[in-house]
């Protein structure tokens, strides 16, 4: 290979992730992982060792940079990666992430740094997938933070390392069922599983080291994920695990969803998409929720409240999801909200969603009286 390719492994499930490095050394010859130890940061450093199929070799210390051990990652990551690649004869750098780092930031990083990111993949144990995903325990309470501030959960880290990546590495577990696999293809219905671990797995070995060293493009992931053009999961119901898509064209009344968040996020084991609230209704608002804990920020406006001139500083991936979701009266203001989990009370559910939305006669005093409602998520929101 004329370059040094890179491809980033990550994932809470330590054991999935460790083993899809093993598979990915065995499988390119050449190949080195790169690993910083993020649990050495309460000393004051992070640990970096570099190896290959035989051992270690080289290994040294990096300094947190302003008390973050991620960031003294970020800060370490690219020159590592540079001497590597100006020494020569490494077809392949396996990034192996700490458990809690997100593979998106550095994804970002080493494509920034001028390097080629060819892969993303993030290790699951299906049988460990639901645990994770309804742990709200804060990273710091499990050892995992990666900084002072770092104040992530279980369920939210894994839930965004899990649906970043467009290859999943599956580890061969006894211990799943057919409905942890299937809560897993829900989840992420679009990524490339790739099963790796027990037996014999020849062929799975080479779909692993064609994963790595296939393409990547940071932007399309960013994009994916953002919640105006998110690539969200689509209806689907087998082995007891349901995914509710709930689509409207009407926002919700402020106080009253307010009131019903509690029910709302502790009905599915992950919840995410995009909503439109009455007292905002220039605002794009994010929904994201797992291990009972619900996120939601503010992703800027709706195209529709924006100035035709505006337009042309958009990304054409948010102009073109608008185009296939646009509405003649509300343009691409909507509710789009995908709840996805075991034993889901559909019809439950969509009741508590239609009760929040406005009343017709709430509707049709228009915009000018949807403002003046009390403005609810203003805590939520840090307004």
């Amino acid at each position: 290979m004329p370059e040094l390719s890179v491809v980033i492994v990550g994932g809470l499930h330590a054991d999935a992730r460790k083993a899809a490095v093993e598979q990915l050394l065995a499988d390119v010859s050449g190949s080195v992982v790169l690993h910083h130890d993020l649990a050495t940061a309460a000393a004051g450093t992070v640990v970096r060792t570099v190896r290959d199929a035989i051992g270690i070799r080289d290994a040294g210390e990096a300094p947190l940079v302003n008390d973050c051990a991620c960031c003294a990652l970020r800060e370490d990551l690219v020159p590592e990666l540079r001497r590597l690649a100006d020494a020569g004869g490494t077809p392949l750098a396996v990034v192996e992430l700490w458990d809690s780092v997100e593979p998106k930031a550095m994804a970002e990083v080493v494509t920034s740094g001028g390097l080629t990111v060819t892969g993303v993949i993030t290790a699951v144990d299906p049988a460990l997938l639901l645990p994770y995903l309804g742990n709200g325990d804060d990273l710091a309470e499990r050892g995992l933070a990666a900084a002072a501030t770092d104040q992530r959960t279980v369920a939210d880290t894994f839930a965004r390392q899990l649906e970043y990546a467009p290859v999943l590495a599956v580890l061969d577990s006894p211990e799943a069922d057919d409905e942890d696999r299937e809560l897993l293809a829900q989840l992420h219905p679009t990524a490339r599983q790739v099963p790796i671990g027990h037996g014999d797995l020849t062929g799975a070995r080479s779909l692993l080291a064609h994963a790595a060293l296939a393409d990547f493009d940071v932007e399309a992931a960013a994009a994916a994920q953002h919640p105006a053009c998110a690539l969200l999961p689509a209806e689907a119901d087998a082995h007891g695990v349901s995914t509710l898509v709930w689509h409207r064209r009407r926002p919700f009344h402020p106080e009253r969803l307010y009131q019903a968040l509690e029910d709302l996020t502790c009905a599915a084991a992950r919840s995410r998409g995009r909503f439109w609230l009455a007292d905002r209704p220039d605002t794009l608002l994010h929904w994201d929720a797992a291990g009972g804990a619900l996120c939601v920020e503010s992703a800027g406006p709706w195209l529709a409240s924006l100035p035709d001139a505006a337009w042309e500083m958009v990304p054409p991936v948010r102009r073109a999801a608008a185009a296939l979701d646009w509405h003649p009266e509300h343009g691409d203001c909507c509710q789009h909200l995908v709840f996805t989990s075991p034993g889901l009370d559909r019809e439950g559910l969509e009741q508590l969603l239609e009760s929040c939305l406005l009343t017709d006669a709430e509707y049709a005093a228009g915009r000018d009286a949807w403002k003046r409602l009390p403005p609810a998520f203003d805590t939520l929101l840090e307004v």
